[in-house]
């Protein structure tokens, strides 16, 4: 006996088949982004990727992330460098946003500033001064009763400390060739020689961060460690008869003070988990 099958049913077998794939796509599915630059795909924007993807954000495998940190509050810390471009880039607060994410996938407890609104100045300068009575104070409120560590991350240098460049300019040896050779052999090499401009620049920074975590309810240190790293910067350009082609780049001031944090919190998660 033949089973007669409805459109009603073939609809809703239809529909039941569209769900589960679109159910085992979108478990899978990662964000698609596509781009819309002129020059997608090109020679150019194929290095240019390339210089980039040395830079993109990288998670760090935090060696005990699976054993869960005692709770802490992140604190702004303070910018001691007087360099005018690190200092007009950033704000202890946008080191301490880097901070809480890192300390927050090396599972610590933290509990984020946002959540402590107006109290958040008086924890800073409580444990700023080292004022302890001041800090338990602050530490009897709220969700602040867990807390075991006050943490703060400082800037204590930003630095470019080398520099060097060298190129070459070939209108002096153009005009030179082509009153040696002379004619109309002369003025084409000449010509060409003198066309050629070729530069290149390369300067490197040291940007170093201390670390200080400190007891919540005594303001005593626990614990502190400074870390550096080296970032370059560079830039290179070659014309010849009209023809030019130029690179710059580097790893940023934003990528550095991360890298700085996750090279921090590593450390932090190593040593000083209990």
């Amino acid at each position: 006996m033949k089973m007669r099958t409805t459109t009603s049913t073939r609809c809703a077998l239809g529909a039941a088949t569209l769900v589960l794939t679109l159910g085992a796509g979108g478990a899978a599915a990662q964000p698609v982004f596509g781009n819309p630059s002129p020059t997608a795909g090109s020679e150019t924007s194929q290095k240019a990727n390339a210089a980039a993807d040395q830079a993109i954000y990288k998670p760090v495998e935090y060696v005990n992330k699976a054993t869960r940190g005692p709770a802490l509050v992140v604190i702004p810390g303070e910018i001691k460098s007087n360099n005018a471009t690190f200092t007009q880039r950033f704000l202890p607060n946008n080191i301490a946003d880097y901070a809480e994410l890192e300390l927050s996938q090396a599972n610590f407890a933290v509990l984020e500033r946002s959540n402590l609104g107006p109290l958040l100045r008086e924890v800073s300068l409580a444990y700023n001064l080292g004022d302890p009575n001041k800090a338990r104070e602050t530490m009897q409120m709220g969700k602040l009763k867990t807390t075991k560590w006050v943490v703060k991350f400082d800037i204590l240098k930003a630095e470019q400390i080398a520099e060097n460049k060298e190129g070459f300019d070939g209108r002096a040896l153009g005009g030179i060739f082509g009153s040696l050779i002379g004619g109309s052999g002369g003025v084409a090499t000449g010509i060409g020689v003198g066309s050629v401009r070729t530069g290149e620049t390369s300067g490197v920074w040291l940007i170093g961060m201390r670390y200080k975590i400190m007891d919540a309810n005594t303001t005593e240190q626990v614990a502190q460690g400074y870390q550096e790293l080296k970032m370059e910067v560079g830039a290179k350009s070659t014309s010849v008869l009209g023809v030019s082609q130029s690179a710059k780049g580097g790893v940023g001031l934003d990528t550095m003070v991360q890298r700085l944090v996750q090279t921090a919190v590593y450390e932090i998660d190593s040593k000083y988990k209990e």
